[in-house]
């Protein structure tokens, strides 16, 4: 079984980005990222529900190590996977969302705007706004793509859902169960050292199988 991740000082983010699913998917394997939860923010309505968001976007909160990977990276990863030009008509609930989390990285989220509106050449319907409060997403929407993959879940652990949403290992599993990372990035990654023959050899054929399928819902 893996071992837990050393405690380290980390940070957060919180991003808007189209449907939830392919945005935990995308960060759940991004070197850095120590752990993923979906859920509802950016709007005033109390506790919002699936069926019930109100003016709420479906967002990642991410919690993530600044000496691994910097915000500036994030952001790239933000701005390379989803739409977010006039020309997209996108509902609330699908909004091009950034939520900062502290001045710097109001500043940071900023000019990462002004540089990618410059380089388009439009007006970009991308929202920059504070952080408030962020509702966790129903059991059932997190890390959905592993949720499927019963013999992973039982033989890393993850039997209740507050495991499922909090795991470091749920958000890796996630990611690769579902296409987001390429056999290169498995390959690399270190995690793989702690897994057993079986667990190894399910999960890079989940890579294979499903490579390039990761970001759409």
């Amino acid at each position: 079984m893996p071992g837990q991740l050393e405690e380290t000082k980390t940070k957060r983010a919180t991003f808007g980005m189209g449907c939830f699913w392919a945005g935990d998917c995308l960060f759940g394997i991004t070197p850095g990222v120590i752990k993923t939860c979906v859920g509802y923010a950016g709007g005033n309505q109390p506790s919002p529900t699936y069926k019930n968001m109100g003016d709420h976007t479906e967002v990642i909160d991410i919690e993530y190590d600044p000496e691994v990977i910097s915000y500036n990276e994030l952001l790239s990863l933000f701005w390379n996977n989803h739409e977010y030009g006039v020309a997209t008509k996108i509902k609330t609930q699908y909004a091009s969302l950034i939520l900062y989390h502290d001045d710097e990285q109001k500043t940071i989220a900023e000019k990462s705007y002004e540089q990618e509106q410059s380089e388009r050449g439009e007006i970009l319907t991308t929202i920059i706004k504070k952080f408030e409060k962020f509702y966790p997403a129903e059991n059932y929407h997190q890390k959905y793509r592993l949720q499927s993959h019963s013999y992973l879940l039982e033989s890393f652990g993850l039997t209740t859902p507050e495991l499922i949403c909090t795991s470091p290992i749920a958000a890796k599993l996630n990611g690769y169960v579902s296409g987001a990372a390429t056999l290169e990035l498995f390959n690399r990654d270190t995690f793989i050292h702690n897994l057993d023959e079986k667990q190894y050899q399910y999960l890079k054929q989940c890579v294979i199988d499903m490579e390039g399928t990761g970001l759409y819902c």
